[in-house]
């Protein structure tokens, strides 16, 4: 005869509710001080709901570390599902709420502001420079590049102060011209630049496809 087999002992219940640690996401949340400057900037949102209901939002903060954690690592929006931060649908959508009600410009604008009361922007010399990147899904403000096989892609102008600190950036198609993206690049200047004088020059450093006028 074979022995029965005793029954296994029931498994310990948890004592409190299970919470989802990911120290590698973790590292990417964004800081105190960068929330206190970002929350003042998104617009308060209105609930279009006709009863006044509907599913809970998702804090602001939480899809605020899901855009940082795209925009930092470069990751697609649909891999933010396995980080544990929030779903990449809902962080994609905020994303595009807070673009459309210039979220970012303004705090683009607010940090250079801050830069300069701290270490002072330098505008004795800039840098204008371009770089062309693919970008199929860009939409209207792509065009053709030349540098590979017509592909949908953009430029980027990017202007920056001695010590590197982006104050201006202006986006065309791949295929403009970088001359028709200098004036708009430095058009876009986030923040008052001073103007030159005989005491405090200023120069510019351009590429060689840019006016020097």
């Amino acid at each position: 005869m074979t022995k029965a087999r005793e029954p296994k002992p029931p498994r310990p219940k948890r004592a409190g509710p299970t919470t989802r640690t990911n120290p590698t996401t973790g590292a990417f949340q964004i800081s105190d001080e960068l929330w206190e400057e970002l929350e003042p900037l998104i617009p308060a949102h209105v609930n279009t709901h006709r009863f006044g209901g509907g599913r809970p939002r998702v804090p602001d903060r939480t899809c605020a570390n899901g855009n940082f954690y795209v925009l930092r690592t470069g990751c697609q929006w649909k891999a933010l599902d396995a980080t544990g931060i929030c779903s990449g649908p809902t962080a994609h959508l905020r994303f595009q709420e807070w673009v459309a009600a210039g979220v970012f410009l303004e705090l683009w604008r607010v940090g250079l502001e801050r830069y300069d009361e701290l270490k002072g922007l330098d505008w004795s010399w800039a840098s204008m420079y371009g770089a062309m990147t693919k970008s199929p899904l860009g939409g209207g403000k792509t065009g053709a590049n030349s540098t590979d096989h017509s592909k949908r892609g953009v430029k980027r102008s990017l202007l920056t102060e001695v010590s590197g600190i982006p104050v201006g950036l202006a986006v065309g198609g791949a295929n403009r011209h970088d001359m028709k993206l200098g004036r708009a690049t430095v058009d876009s200047v986030a923040v008052c630049r001073p103007a030159s004088s005989p005491e405090h020059p200023q120069g510019m450093c351009l590429d060689q496809s840019l006016p020097r006028t």
